[in-house]
């Protein structure tokens, strides 16, 4: 599966620079400027399987964001913030000659103003050290992991943490991700785990699927909807996600053809929670 994702992401844009910044601003920029609205478009959904699991079992879950970069999931699901107006707030010429620190330091005072709406918390796990720093330095993470999960297994920290976890969350993840990572999380979890994945339609998703099973967990595709992720960045990667949806049957017409990457909603969970309440009646 491994070397399969590989393949897949050769001609796929990379974006490894913005993430290793002292803070978000680059991140912004570069994504904004492709139009990255997953965040935003996964939003509403995020909050509805949340508060089914929260209707199931009583309590506030926590939820672990993978590739979390610097909490954005966290801030538009527990804020009245997106994506697009955070953006704007750090286009603002005002903000382009700070220091990092000092970004951080306003960051925290902007979140710390608004009530919190989130229906959970949330536990950031990411390969960056400075984005997950980040992310709880402002708040808006309770914990952050900083691991490479495809390279080495978990710390014994890190294994303490992902045990209050109750939903995997993962926005675009799978594909930089594979099994790998997803086996060492649910071999830390000490209860069954909801996983929420949105995922680009190049990239197969049955070895994850078949991993949970074996866990116990059914997995529910969403077949009413695709999310989409961003513009294309070039030419050439519009030309071999084409490729890659025709190589594994999957009509590009319509959606991936008119310029925007998109994603499937997977959702993975114990049996009985499955007949308690399907994914189309949540959704």
């Amino acid at each position: 599966m491994a070397d399969n994702f590989v393949s897949i992401n050769s001609t796929k844009a990379n974006f490894d620079e913005i993430y290793v910044k002292e803070d978000p601003r680059a991140y912004f920029s570069v994504l904004g400027a492709l139009d990255y609205m997953i965040p935003d478009v996964a939003a509403p959904v995020v909050r509805q399987i949340i508060a089914a699991y929260a209707r199931r079992y009583g309590r506030r879950p926590v939820v672990l964001d993978v590739g979390s970069s610097y909490g954005i999931n966290a801030a538009v699901h527990r804020f009245p913030v997106t994506f697009a107006s955070l953006r704007r707030r750090y286009a603002r010429h005002e903000m382009a000659g700070l220091e990092a620190a000092e970004v951080a330091r306003l960051d925290r005072n902007y979140y710390a103003s608004w009530p919190d709406r989130g229906l959970a918390s949330f536990v950031g796990l990411d390969a960056s050290e400075p984005a997950i720093r980040y992310a709880k330095d402002v708040g808006l993470i309770k914990d952050g992991i900083v691991a490479d999960l495809e390279e080495a297994p978990l710390g014994a920290e890190a294994e303490d943490i992902m045990r209050d976890v109750d939903i995997v969350l993962s926005t675009g993840a799978v594909g930089y991700v594979t099994d790998k990572t997803f086996r060492s999380i649910l071999a830390a979890a000490s209860r069954p785990l909801w996983v929420v994945s949105f995922v680009l339609r190049m990239f197969p998703y049955q070895t994850l699927q078949d991993l949970f099973a074996r866990r116990g967990l059914v997995t529910e595709h969403l077949e009413s909807a695709l999310f989409a992720q961003r513009r294309f960045s070039d030419v050439a990667e519009f030309e071999h996600c084409l490729a890659q949806l025709a190589g594994r049957g999957l009509d590009s017409n319509g959606f991936e053809s008119r310029g925007l990457l998109q994603a499937g909603l997977y959702l993975s969970r114990p049996t009985a929670d499955r007949q308690h309440a399907r994914l189309e009646d949540i959704v």
